[in-house]
């Protein structure tokens, strides 16, 4: 493996930590003897370029400082290549650096797992979601949750997470089921009302909530949470439980397991990793072994 690696920073993830995280990391990997290259690109389409133009050169590995979206960049630099890729985490949300479980907002202490794990060839394969041409490593949501995205993304005020939040009320007070069509694996149909569908590679979205809670990122297939038509009322009681994945055991709450998920509803929004994919439908594969991971 080359020793020359290259930091993929994003320096405004976590409202500025990623700029800071990049110094920590960059010292941890220099003194174990790699020389270290940064890619900071100008906007999200620049540093997806340089970083598959650093990857198609032939760097030892490519490490994503940022939060999931940063860490949703690298993976369309790499999946699929030979090319491995190491998270330091310092994002709002980092789910994809929780379900490798790796260090969450420790920039040192990640940079020195990813350095030990060059040193010592500790690579794992994990598997990757793909949708068309994009890949993505955690959940991808089509239901209540994109459409509070949706809806966030319309809102120019307030800024930041309040907006979500405000957005939130707002879907919670127009909530109604859509009729879903859910197709596993070519053969498998179902027609639900359903209020949200969470195709999960990963088991966590939005910061820790466990929608997919039994996801397991190298069994080669997607976990489908899907909750079912309910009242504000039961879904205000069971959005706590998200967290901890109990909700799982709510008789409103079915899960299925498949490689491949098409989705079709009317009016419904994909985001996977909290990028927006386009309106259903949409159709999910399960990539086995996609992406060589750095870490325990």
């Amino acid at each position: 493996m080359t020793s020359e690696i290259t930091l993929f920073v994003n320096p405004t993830a976590g409202r500025g930590r990623g700029a800071h995280a990049a110094q920590p990391a960059a010292a941890a990997l220099r003194a174990a003897g790699f020389f270290v290259r940064t890619v900071i690109g100008e906007d999200a389409g620049d540093a997806l370029r340089r970083a598959r133009a650093a990857v198609e050169a032939g760097t030892g590995a490519l490490i994503a400082v940022g939060g999931d979206g940063m860490a949703s960049l690298a993976l369309q630099a790499v999946a699929g290549t030979r090319t491995p890729l190491g998270v330091v985490a310092v994002g709002t949300g980092n789910d994809f650096a929780r379900a490798l479980g790796l260090p969450v907002r420790e920039p040192a202490l990640a940079g020195g797992v990813v350095a030990t794990a060059l040193k010592e060839a500790r690579i794992r394969d994990v598997d990757a979601g793909r949708v068309g041409a994009t890949w993505f490593g955690t959940v991808l949501a089509a239901g209540f949750d994109s459409r509070v995205n949706d809806r966030g993304n319309r809102t120019r005020l307030p800024v930041g997470r309040f907006k979500y939040d405000l957005a939130m009320i707002a879907e919670l007070a127009a909530l109604k089921p859509v009729r879903y069509r859910i197709t596993l694996d070519d053969t498998d149909v179902h027609e639900v009302d359903a209020t949200l569908v969470a195709v999960g590679n990963g088991s966590s979205y939005g910061g820790g909530m466990r929608i997919c809670a039994g996801a397991d990122m190298a069994d080669g297939l997607f976990d489908v949470t899907v909750v079912g038509e309910c009242s504000r009322t039961t879904l205000l009681k069971v959005f706590p439980r998200v967290y901890r994945g109990t909700h799982l055991d709510h008789p409103a709450v079915t899960v299925h397991r498949a490689a491949k998920v098409e989705l079709a509803a009317a009016g419904t929004t994909g985001y996977a990793d909290g990028e927006r994919l386009g309106e259903l439908p949409l159709t999910a594969r399960c990539v086995p072994g996609a992406v060589r991971i750095l870490g325990p």
